[in-house]
């Protein structure tokens, strides 16, 4: 059964916006698709990015009442932490960029923005480390994803 586009797009969207894949299944699967490997890059990295304000809204207003009752996510919070503040502590506004930079699972936008948010850094400074590491992210799946890219064309 052949994909329409927009089913194709929708996929590619539900990659990109679920916490495990981010752009890292997102980009790959776009190019798998047949999607231009540099349109993909950069319609998934916005996206990607753009993650961070739905993210630090619900942590603001849900975190307290619901959030903080529930196991899981506060072993997520805890491997979050652990993992990634001592580059922010080390590097600061770099080292958050390197540990959303790092293509694995929790690493990306949704671990980054958690993280700022957990270490009391400003909105603007979070938005522009998590930013730079999710464009740096997304070069370096769209290079390990562009061999891919040679058998479907």
């Amino acid at each position: 059964m052949e994909l329409t586009l927009l089913n194709k797009i929708i996929l590619i969207f539900l990659a990109t916006v679920t916490p495990i894949s981010e752009l890292r299944g997102g980009i790959p699967m776009a190019i798998s698709l047949g999607f231009n490997p540099i349109l993909a890059y950069f319609s998934i990295v916005v996206l990607n990015i753009l993650l961070f304000f739905p993210v630090t809204i619900l942590l603001k207003f849900f975190h307290k009442k619901y959030l903080s009752k529930c196991d899981l996510y506060q072993r997520y919070i805890s491997h979050i932490r652990n993992r990634g503040k001592p580059f922010v502590d080390r590097y600061g506004m770099l080292g958050l960029a390197l540990f959303v930079a790092i293509p694995l699972p929790a690493s990306g936008v949704y671990s980054g923005t958690i993280l700022s948010w957990l270490i009391g850094m400003s909105w603007q400074k979070s938005f522009l480390s998590i930013s730079l590491g999710a464009a740096f992210a997304g070069l370096i799946v769209l290079f390990l994803s562009l061999p891919l890219a040679q058998f479907i064309w």
